[in-house]
């Protein structure tokens, strides 16, 4: 069975770089490219791959926010996160939403190979130091705390909502697309439990994520 890839980096030298490597591998087919999370998307849902290579940070819709959307489909593809960012929150993040391989960007191609290869069959290729981190999120508990859930780029969004920022000035403050801010509003309402942007500043608030006179200003 041929293996079909979808690339997805919004440098168009790093996606060069795998379908040169992917396409000298037998059995392996790389279906398309995609710059941006939201492009990544509709090419799902057109090419319909097998295995999707993603970057996580990238412009419009960044690869979480892609990985939350592709968590809902009866048939998504298997996503490798191959990026420059191994961040704690970033990796536990990545997995929880079903991501079945974290690798860096620096990682020898035969193991990139061998991870598409094993998401092909279900299977996951971690390197040694996201092995770890993972298993000492699981004798922890692996119940962290709701504020630990969220993503970097969340716990801006949700500084921000406290801030009392709407989504249009936090698009503009954080260079991202209005829906992208939809989205992570969406993420930090489920994941804190919380039924609305003022429950969820009250939050922010009470976990000192803002000061309170910065909130009031």
């Amino acid at each position: 069975m041929t293996i079909r890839v979808l690339i997805v980096d919004d440098h168009e030298v790093v996606r060069q770089g795998l379908r040169f490597v992917l396409e000298q591998e037998e059995g392996i087919e790389v279906a398309g490219e995609s710059g941006d999370g939201a492009a990544a998307l509709h090419a799902v849902r057109g090419l319909r791959p097998d295995v999707v290579l993603l970057d996580l940070v990238m412009p419009v819709m960044d690869g979480l926010a892609v990985l939350e959307r592709l968590r809902g489909q009866a048939e998504r593809p298997a996503v490798i996160v191959l990026t420059s960012f191994q961040e704690e929150d970033r990796v536990v993040e990545a997995v929880r939403l079903g991501a079945l391989s974290y690798l860096s960007k620096t990682t020898a191609v035969d193991r990139v190979v061998a991870a598409v290869r094993a998401a092909a069959r279900g299977g996951s290729v971690l390197e040694p130091g996201i092995a770890a981190l993972l298993l000492g999120q699981v004798r922890q508990g692996g119940r962290p705390r709701p504020l630990d859930l969220l993503t970097p780029r969340e716990r801006q969004v949700l500084s921000a909502l406290a801030r009392g920022r709407s989504n249009s000035e936090i698009a503009r403050d954080l260079r991202m697309g209005r829906e992208t801010v939809k989205t992570h509003v969406s993420s930090i309402l489920a994941k804190l439990g919380v039924a609305d942007r003022t429950q969820a500043a009250i939050f922010a608030l009470q976990q000192g994520l803002v000061p309170l006179d910065e909130a009031l200003g």
